[in-house]
């Protein structure tokens, strides 16, 4: 377990922002986990994942935390479902790919997000109609103040869109070391009617999809709307797609008949944030180095130097503009460092 000083973070985070670490240690095992937490208990600290979902403003002046714990196993299963569990550090992607080799089924929706598996349920990642939670069965985490291990069931998570008790009550209080999710074997339950999976289904002449056909669509989709982090800096969605009352969604459609939505309860209504950044002009619009991805409003991306807190200028002046001209705030899904 090796600390390094004034560490680069540019390699990782997907933004490629080059920010420093004031110190930096990768974790490969929950004893070093504990030991570390143990040691430098009296120093601030800062936990590392796949940094896909963070933007960095300013340098992190604190020991950096990789969390990179690796490994995938079959916990328990009966003929028709099992639970696989995945250690924090694993790709999300790599992981569902692991997944659709065995014909383990839940989460071909949620193909080609970026992050690590100890991420996922703190944001509660969905895609196309799918989320995290459907499928969660359990996780572990460290207490950051104790390092006892502690498990958390699906009850304890308070999951809700893009969110769960970790992003909020205890934000920093624990690291997630594993997760366990309950997949199907058998009588996979497909969801096709979200976005445009069924049409690039079409597309492809498939008629009977298998969860390995809904992945491959959905990733043809995401390739078609999203850089690629290696070639271009971003985070993906950058914004979540808000969920305004019926009333206030009434006052949108008034004024943009074609304003798409998805109802989410009798008096709840999501409406894309995609949607709304386009229509407000920023969509292909670029600032110097930086600027809103040309194929898909959602995504800010870094040209190459850009600065983080130039990038979190911009996402201000889209959130104060669609507030302006539609009376409708949007949150970032990113995380602000």
């Amino acid at each position: 377990m090796t600390i390094i000083n004034n560490a680069s973070l540019k390699p990782f985070n997907t933004f490629g922002i080059d920010a420093n670490a004031q110190s930096y240690c990768d974790i490969s095992s929950i004893e070093a986990l504990k030991d570390i937490l143990k040691a430098q208990h009296s120093k601030p600290l800062f936990f590392l994942g796949g940094g896909s979902n963070m933007l960095l403003t300013k340098d992190i002046e604190a020991l950096v935390l990789h969390i990179n714990l690796k490994g995938i196993e079959v916990v328990s299963e009966t003929e028709d479902t099992v639970i696989v569990k995945a250690m924090a550090g694993e790709n999300w992607h790599n992981f569902v790919l692991w997944c659709l080799q065995h014909n383990y089924g839940g989460i071909e929706n949620l193909s080609l997000i970026p992050g690590n598996i100890g991420t996922a349920p703190i944001q509660n990642i969905g895609a196309y109609g799918v989320e995290l939670k459907d499928v969660f069965s359990s996780c572990e985490a460290i207490n950051v103040e104790n390092q006892t291990l502690k498990t958390f069931l699906k009850p304890d998570c308070n999951f809700g869109y893009r969110e769960s008790i970790f992003k909020q009550d205890l934000k920093g209080d624990y690291i997630i070391t594993s997760v366990n999710l309950q997949l199907t074997k058998t009588n996979h339950h497909l969801r096709i009617d979200y976005g445009a999976i069924k049409n690039e289904l079409e597309d492809l002449q498939i008629e009977n999809p298998t969860i390995q056909d809904v992945s491959k669509a959905v990733i043809a989709i995401r390739h078609s709307k999203l850089p690629d982090p290696k070639e271009i800096g971003n985070s993906g969605s950058f914004f979540k797609n808000p969920i305004v009352t019926a009333a206030t969604f009434k006052a949108l459609e008034a004024n943009f008949a074609d304003a798409p939505s998805y109802v989410v309860s009798e008096d709840e209504i999501k409406v894309p944030a995609g949607w709304l950044i386009e229509k407000a002009g920023f969509k292909g619009k670029r600032f110097k180095d930086y600027g809103v991805h040309d194929k898909q409003a959602l995504v800010l991306v870094n040209y190459g130097n850009a600065k983080g807190k130039d990038i979190f200028k911009l996402a201000q002046l889209i959130q104060k503009t669609v507030k302006r001209l539609f009376n409708i705030t949007i949150e970032t899904e990113v995380n602000i460092i």
